[in-house]
């Protein structure tokens, strides 16, 4: 039978898989107390970054019904449970990658698909999320404003014709 601490941390574990967006497991081997705080605050305000155990990880991802990350579970693990924008996280990690090797970015899940190192660093890649938004916005506003001198180009194009029209009416009027 399972102790009760351990059943309230699989039980934790479990609620952050289900409430996360998305979930990205490290190796963490070689990096300081320091250093692990300093990754906490670069993962951004929305994002948690815990130290596991992988056997309770492992149980708590399946009762979550994530089962893509069980080959994961080795050596000492930490996940970064994300709440928020994906992206930020994921740049956050990278960036602190690039700059402390011993942070390894094993894999991890968004919104229920299983992701590569080489995935989360490509997501991380991307623009953040606002930033996509907007350049959405600003090309849908461009295309109303082609649209709009479209319709206004026809009418005024139609009241030129006629006066040219009747312009050349009134000279052939006016020359016989």
């Amino acid at each position: 039978m399972a102790r009760p601490d351990k059943a309230a941390a699989v039980s934790e574990l479990t609620e952050q898989f289900r409430n996360s967006t998305a979930a990205v497991l490290t190796e963490y081997r070689g990096l300081t107390v320091a250093q692990v705080k300093t990754l906490r605050r670069s993962l951004g305000e929305n994002a948690k970054y815990a130290v596991v155990k992988n056997t309770l990880t492992k149980i708590a991802a399946n009762e979550a019904g994530i089962t893509t990350l069980d080959d994961l579970f080795n050596g000492p693990t930490a996940v970064a449970f994300v709440t928020g924008d994906p992206v930020e996280s994921a740049k956050g990690l990278r960036d602190f990658a690039k700059d402390n090797p011993n942070l390894v970015i094993k894999g991890g899940v968004l919104d229920g698909k299983a992701l590569s190192a080489d995935e989360i660093k490509k997501l991380a890649d991307l623009e953040s999320r606002e930033v996509l938004l907007s350049k959405l916005a600003g090309a849908f506003k461009g295309k109303q404003s082609q649209a709009a001198q479209l319709f206004q180009a026809l009418p005024s194009k139609l009241v030129r014709t006629v006066d040219a029209l009747r312009a050349k009416q009134a000279e052939q009027g006016g020359a016989e």
